[in-house]
């Protein structure tokens, strides 16, 4: 059989019945053993396709929320609370199990471990020492990153400020620099100088008395201020990854990053949803939460098939921002009172009903349930009337 002639039998079995690419993935997955499969085996293969699809369909009425939250739900039972995991980088550690996927379903707008994942261009990502160049250009560098200490003064109104030889050159920076950056100190009254003694010591001098009891408070400010880098990024590590460089970030700032040159903003990825959706929009969003459950999920050994959380992403976001599953989110958006009273904050509920007026239709599971009617899931979904009378 020829590739042409394949072509035209999985087209006249499959089209119409099965998606179309999985029409195209039999083909091209078929044409890689036409030398080797007779015309009645290729026939056979394509019938199991078939029958295959078939049997992982959805029947009608099947309650498939239902189905998803128990698939979901039983075995996260046996998630263990160990909260912290070392992703394969000592000096970082990562939110996982239990606490990460209640994280993700209550649509936390920051994660209590953010993270980036910073893919690098040509020639940045083959050569160390030029990825190291850019991990500086993002890690945020404060003060307290490169002092050995600091001094105050209240008798001559001054700060002394001694800076860490080794860790500017780790840092990439220069005495200058930090010079201008202490500059910005909101202080009009404040002057900055490097000690003619000392090229590693820096004095501000300040015309006005300082406050010995706001002395904690100013070492603090001054201890706090931004040199150069990302707000938001604390700290970056270089890990060599399948021949190339990567830079994960401790700390998430997606737009700043993105417009670094030298970062490949097509493969740049953070663990943060919420700013996803933000930068990159609602889609982008429901994908990064699908692949932060399923990995949770398979790092505990959990087995979950991904059309289950990809409902739950898709009730998250079909309103076009990331809700959370509670009653903030989607179960306090339900049409009927008696859903949402079911829920949580029972009299409340059902008093802000009454109020307003509402009225329940009784076309959901629990507001069936609560009158003793039957649910609309199944065979009960279906409505037949049978008029004795007609003709």
């Amino acid at each position: 059989m020829k590739r042409e002639e394949l072509e035209k039998l999985v087209r006249e079995k499959l089209e119409g019945k099965v998606p179309p690419k999985i029409v195209m993935d039999t083909v091209e997955t078929l044409a890689k053993y036409l030398d080797k499969l007779s015309d009645e085996e290729v026939s056979k293969v394509i019938e199991m396709v078939l029958e295959e699809y078939y049997n992982n369909a959805v029947d009608p009425g099947e309650p498939v929320g239902t189905v998803a939250a128990q698939s979901i739900g039983e075995p996260s039972t046996q998630m263990t609370l160990r909260t912290f995991h070392y992703a394969g980088v000592r000096e970082l550690n990562v939110t996982l199990g239990l606490p990460r996927l209640i994280e993700l379903v209550d649509a936390k707008k920051t994660p209590s471990t953010p993270l980036m994942y910073v893919y690098l261009v040509e020639p940045y990502n083959r050569d160390e020492s030029k990825a190291k160049e850019i991990a500086r250009l993002i890690e945020m560098t404060k003060v307290e990153n490169v002092a050995r200490r600091v001094d105050i003064d209240v008798f001559s109104n001054a700060v002394i400020i001694e800076l860490d030889p080794e860790m500017l050159e780790d840092k990439g920076l220069t005495v200058d620099e930090v010079r201008k950056a202490l500059e910005r100190l909101k202080s009009r009254r404040a002057r900055v100088r490097v000690n003619e003694q000392n090229p590693y010591e820096i004095i501000i001098e300040f015309a006005e008395g300082i406050d010995p009891s706001k002395i904690e408070r100013l070492r603090d400010r001054i201890l706090r201020i931004k040199i150069k880098g990302v707000k938001g990024i604390n700290k970056v590590i270089i890990q060599k990854r399948e021949n190339e460089y990567v830079l994960v970030c401790e700390g998430s700032n997606l737009a700043e990053v993105m417009n670094i040159p030298g970062v490949d903003y097509r493969r740049i990825r953070t663990n943060n949803v919420k700013e996803v959706e933000e930068v990159l929009g609602i889609e982008a969003a429901r994908s990064l939460l699908i692949e932060e459950i399923m990995d949770v999920l398979e790092e505990q050994g959990l087995d979950v098939d991904i059309r289950h959380v990809m409902l739950v992403a898709d009730m998250m976001t079909r309103s076009g921002t990331v809700k959370q599953i509670g009653r903030h989110g989607i179960a306090g958006e339900k049409d009927s009172p008696l859903a949402r009273a079911a829920f949580e904050v029972t009299v409340k509920n059902l008093v802000d009903a009454a109020v307003r007026g509402e009225v329940d239709r009784l076309w959901g599971t629990a507001e069936s349930v609560i009158v003793g009617s039957y649910i609309p899931v199944g065979t009960s979904k279906v409505k037949l009337v049978y008029n004795p009378h007609a003709e």
